[in-house]
Order: C-alpha cells, then structure tokens, then sequence
C-alpha cells in the first residue's frame, strides 16, 4: 500500500470510528413496565480507538494491519462523578488477557468513548495472570473501591494448562486514574469470585459479598455470603454468612454472584445478582433482583421470582452464548436507574428504569412458590382477577 492510500484507509478508520462514537441510541419498542431496553449495545470492540488497535507509523506497518487486535467489551463496572458517568470495561484482545480501560458519557446511554489509555493496574508480590470484572464502590471512608477478579495458574496442576485460582484483587482511587493495588482478599476458602464491597460500614467494620468456591468453575455448596474486615489495606475475612444461597430448578440453580454494590433506598438494600441455569443447551445466565435489610445488609427481606434480564435477539449470540451478566448501576439524582449489562461475554448494553419502578418490582412481585403446582395456581389467581377486572371495566377489549 502506498503511503496516499495507507492515508487515505486512516482516515477511513477514524471517520467510521467517528460515526460510532457520535450515534444516539434509542429505546426499543414494547418493554415491560420493569426497564427500557436500547437499540445499540453502548461498549463493544468497534469502540476501541484505532491507536489501540493498529501501527499508525507507515514505515513500520505499511499495509495498516491491526498488531494488537480487541476481542471484546464487557462486564463492566460503573460510576457516576462530577456529572459525569463512567464504565470500567473488561477489554479483552486477540492474546485473551483482560485489561481493564475506562469509558466516559455525557449522558450515561450515548456517546460512550474509551479514555486514550487503559488502566495499567498494579500488581502484588505474586503478579496475576488475568484481571476481570471489577465492581466499583464509593464508599463512605471516601475512596473508590475496585473489587475485581484476579487470576493465576494452578500450580497444584502443572500438566493442566487452563487449571486456574481465582482470587478477590483489591484496588482503590480517587479519580479512576492513579489506582493503589492493596493486597487480595484473604478467607478460609479455596477461591473468591464476584466479590463487591457494600458501600457503608456495618457495625464499624467493611462487609464484604464474597462468592467462595471450591474450585476455579465449581461452586459447590456455595452462594451469595457476606464476610466483615476491619481493614481493607489488609483484608481478611474469617467468616461468611450465607445471604442468597442456590436453589434447585430456579434461575440459579447452578450458581449465583453479587451483580454491583447494592442500591440504599428507603426500603432497604437493593441487589442486583446473577443466576445460571443449566440448560440442553448449556449454561444460561440471567439477572435477578433482591432486597436486604437496611441495619442487616445480609438479611434477605424480599425475593422476587425469576429474572429481571434475559439475553434476547442479537444478545444471545458471542463468545460465551446465552449470557446476560452486570456488575455496574448507577441510581442518578433524579432517581433514574441505568443498568450496564453485558451479553454473551461480547458487549455492553444499557437499561434504563427508576428507582421507584424498581422498588415497586421487588416488593410487589411474586416470590416463587416452588414447585409447579403452585406457580401454576399463582398464575391462574392473577388471570382469574384479570378476567374479572376486564369484564367489569374494559367490557369493549377484545381478548
């Protein structure tokens, strides 16, 4: 290629890169009452900026090839500051190592742009392999908490080359710039995944979500639980208590994890979590919502039943299939709610709700019975009272 047309293919790149950064999203037709789902995915590799991804030096690159190539966009956490909102996107490349790189909107739904340089997050004594789905908290000490998974070979297992450890790294900022790396998370289990740290103190210590498992894919007898330290720098937690355990063929049956730091509302804490699910077609992952206790954050006081977000059309599809995953909301001040979700491991959405919609979901909605006689009867009770209203009020709806 020579150097006008190696010009001319840059400037492509930055026009089409342009066009992408600037497009304004809109709400999807229907819905449910519940939230708003948009057209456009608000994070995906096609966001990168092109001097991420090529050598822009002819000399050196003069076919304009991508050297350092992005695979994907997701699971993010996210922030609001100084008016302003922000993901922490895991950005993972072609070499599958994850890194993790802020993105900022004027408006928390378009114009989603990368910042020029990811976060190049400091290591321990014992550097990790992989970093991946962090959790932000502002928590009321006054910094920024990342919470985030920390991955390193099983050396317990030389002869296998995906036997991993998963471990809770822990970071903290003021600004999403300058990160200090503290030591990872210390507890009696094997491994700790989708940790997230509650955004107050309880009863004078730190409390932890904490997911501990036997092994780096297995839960085992796990579920949500909550540990308590007095210290982050140094955090140790000896004791879990179960919050939200798995149950038998419901949405997580398989395993569950703390979504972000939960929501404060009058009410109680509000939580966002995943479940899985095994299907014929494998692992199906969705969204649920719970509430805890406002002076007993691990206290469940209402389970709504099933999920609140399933992957659906365009976001069933990618790396890892039939996966809808968030570990970042943001509750505005006018009460909006914007929740970032990531499907199928590949890209980063938006719904948008508020806080009162989301309130009145996870009181009013029905717990699950349980067992199939019972939902059926739980459904025939709400038709039963349909009928009726539609009878006595709406005489002219055809149904």
């Amino acid at each position: 290629m020579d150097k006008n047309r190696f010009d001319i293919r840059l400037n492509q790149l930055f026009e089409e890169y342009n066009l992408l950064i600037n497009r304004q999203n809109i709400t999807q037709p229907g819905g449910n009452g519940i939230f708003d789902r948009y057209e456009y995915p608000v994070l995906t590799r096609n966001h990168a900026p092109v001097f991420w991804l090529y050598d822009l030096n002819y000399d050196t690159n003069p076919h304009l090839m991508i050297r350092l190539g992005i695979n994907t966009t997701f699971n993010a956490g996210a922030i609001k500051l100084n008016g302003k909102y922000f993901m922490i996107a895991r950005v993972e490349g072609f070499d599958v190592k994850s890194f993790f790189a802020v993105a900022e909107s004027p408006d928390g739904i378009n114009s989603w742009k990368f910042w020029d340089r990811p976060i190049v997050m400091p290591v321990t004594e014992d550097p990790e392999k992989n970093v991946y789905d962090i959790r932000l908290t502002l928590h009321e000490d006054g910094w920024i908490y990342g919470l985030f998974c920390a991955e390193r070979k099983d050396q317990s297992s030389p002869e296998d080359s995906s036997a991993a450890l998963a471990s809770c790294g822990i970071a903290r900022t003021k600004d999403l710039k300058t990160w200090d790396r503290l030591q990872d998370l210390k507890s009696s289990a094997m491994q700790q995944r989708n940790c997230v740290l509650h955004p107050e103190f309880v009863n004078g210590k730190y409390m932890i979500y904490t997911r501990p498992q036997k092994s780096f894919i297995e839960t085992g007898d796990s579920g949500i639980c909550a540990g308590f330290t007095y210290s982050m720098e140094e955090a140790s937690v000896e004791h879990e208590i179960m919050v939200d355990p798995r149950i038998y063929h419901t949405v997580k049956e398989v395993k569950n994890g703390q979504g972000p730091a939960p929501l404060k509302t009058p009410v109680g804490w509000l939580h966002l979590a995943h479940g899985v699910r095994r299907t014929a077609a494998g692992l199906r992952y969705t969204l649920y919502l719970f509430l805890t206790d406002l002076h007993e954050p691990w206290r469940v006081t209402k389970r709504p039943g099933g999920h609140l977000i399933e992957p659906l059309g365009d976001e069933r599809v990618g790396d890892v299939s039939n996966v809808t995953f968030s570990n970042g909301w943001i509750l505005d001040d006018n009460g909006t709610v914007f929740i970032y979700y990531a499907s199928s491991d590949t890209r980063m959405h938006v719904a948008s709700t508020t806080i009162e919609k989301l309130v009145d979901y996870v009181l009013n909605t029905p717990e699950d019975p349980g067992r199939t006689q019972l939902c059926a009867a739980q459904r025939d009770d709400l038709i039963l009272q349909n009928l009726e209203i539609l009878k006595k009020q709406y005489p002219k709806i055809c149904y």
